[in-house]
């Protein structure tokens, strides 16, 4: 005879899983969430909706790419959740939606169930940060398809905005400014050209490196910067037109996609110096500038797409709120493309 413990997934480390998570997930609750006994699906009561005159729901899915893989490496599972918020809600804020609830996906090779509450813990604590609630997910067993060791994890998450205050291109005029909001580091994008660096370059983890002031397996695993909060409140306090949520692809890349066609956004590379991550990064891995940029965020995790007489009020107000944001640029007659100057 055998059985599902033989075949190697593990029903009574599942369920050691889920109580040992759940006291984190408690800690990412709204008000609008309602408790399901079967524990099936996530409820939210949606009737907090009907304050809105025209409620759109938005919606968004992501994962963290192969940054697990440093995770694992290093046996650090408590912020790669924080990350998968990080990619997931701010999507929805560019259009300027509020994150309502997330659920995520957890596969792996084998369940350890203080492995998973950890990563569980991390999502919890990116959707507190982002002002969300985590409502429901699933951790799924896959020996033989993936090392015991291994694991992925994948999230999506539902917001809403008031058509009529929806941001966009729709709403860039020339003359507007663009301002950057400062990334924590890498984020959670480029993970496989860094992994090809660290392995060519022969770089260790552990290696205090004087340029980073920590290791570079820290400095790497630092979690995303979730910006939703942020974002929202400059948007009810001043006349935002556009955001640009700067991932895969870069500046040049994800600002392009905030753009009408007939403007551009100019750049100006001298106005930050980008964190020391990139710098190592560039000079060990002899990573041409142009391949720098459509890869990396470079420092700057959020662009914003203001008024010009908006400026002052916009910088004043993420200072109070602790996010370093600069001048970066401005909206100039052209094809629809951000580009440095």
């Amino acid at each position: 005879m055998t059985s599902y413990a033989a075949a190697g997934v593990d029903i009574d480390a599942g369920e050691r899983a889920v109580e040992l998570m759940k006291s984190k997930v408690a800690r990412s609750r709204r008000p609008e969430v309602v408790d399901d006994a079967s524990g099936f699906a996530g409820l939210f009561d949606a009737s907090a909706l009907l304050s809105y005159r025209r409620p759109l729901l938005t919606t968004s899915t992501d994962g963290v790419g192969t940054k697990v893989m440093l995770a694992q490496a290093l046996d650090k599972h408590d912020t790669i959740g924080i990350d998968l918020v990080g990619m997931v809600v701010d999507d929805l804020v560019v259009c300027g939606a509020e994150p309502l609830f997330m659920t995520d996906y957890i596969a792996c090779g084998k369940v350890v169930p203080e492995r998973i509450a950890e990563i569980v813990g991390g999502v919890a604590e990116g959707c507190r940060l982002a002002g969300c609630a985590l409502i429901g997910g699933e951790t799924a067993e896959h020996p033989g398809a993936m090392g015991a060791g291994e694991y992925d994890l994948a999230g999506a998450a539902t917001g809403v905005v008031e058509a009529d205050r929806m941001l966009g291109r729709d709403r860039v005029r020339e003359g507007d400014v663009v301002l950057a909001l400062a990334s924590s580091g890498v984020h959670s994008n480029g993970y496989s050209l860094v992994r090809h660096i660290i392995k060519l370059a022969g770089l260790s983890l552990e290696a205090e490196l004087a340029e980073l002031g920590r290791t570079l397996g820290e400095e790497l695993l630092e979690p995303t910067r979730i910006y939703s909060l942020d974002c929202l409140e400059l948007a009810r306090s001043i006349d935002v037109h556009a955001y640009a949520h700067i991932t895969g692809g870069g500046l040049e890349g994800n600002l392009s996609r905030s753009l009408p066609p007939a403007l551009d956004a100019l750049l100006d590379r001298s106005s930050w110096t980008p964190p020391a991550v990139f710098e190592v990064l560039a000079g060990h891995g002899k990573v041409a500038q142009a391949d720098m940029d459509r890869t990396f965020n470079l420092g700057v995790g959020m662009a914003a797409i203001v008024p010009a007489d908006a400026v002052d009020p916009a910088l004043a107000l993420l200072k109070e709120r602790g996010l370093p944001a600069w001048v970066l640029g401005e909206i100039v007659p052209g094809t629809g493309r951000a580009h440095y100057r």
